[in-house]
């Protein structure tokens, strides 16, 4: 009798541990998506994606081995130096002109809450004040779209 109350017990303990595990909540590859209203939206810029050092540092690599190609021996090593120095610069020059600003707009929105929320993203030119609008997402992440 112990035996089979125990059993019982044990599997009670374990369905309720299992059904603790299975927590609400957003699963991975699924999107939090909230309602509002624009209250503002506010032009701004964005900094560039880009990775800072790359063109220099690919252009450099890139001399070096064109210089590897030229000459023997010392006018060789000179070649290669030359190289890297130049596709560094080079690459450098060549990457300045991607890392301009992105234009931007800062939209604050008010959701069927009643909270402000504020998402900054590439401009949306299909949003305007007053519109009702989605809220895809959360945190970095977050986008308005128009509904």
């Amino acid at each position: 009798m112990f035996k089979k109350i125990s059993s019982y017990v044990s599997t009670l303990v374990l369905a309720l541990a299992l059904a603790a595990c299975a927590a609400p909540g957003a699963q991975p590859g699924q999107m939090e998506i909230r309602t509002g209203v624009v209250e503002q939206i506010i032009n701004t810029e964005l900094s560039s994606d880009h990775h800072s050092g790359v063109g220099a540092v690919v252009g450099g690599l890139a001399g070096l081995g064109v210089g590897s190609l030229i000459g023997a021996g010392t006018g060789r090593d000179v070649a290669m130096v030359l190289g890297a120095v130049g596709g560094a610069v080079a690459g450098h020059e060549i990457q300045k002109k991607y890392d301009q600003p992105i234009p931007a707009q800062q939209v604050i929105v008010r959701v069927s809450s009643g909270v402000l929320v504020s998402v900054t993203q590439p401009v949306n030119p299909a949003i305007s004040k007053g519109q009702r609008v989605y809220i895809e997402g959360s945190g970095e992440d977050a986008r308005v779209v128009p509904r």
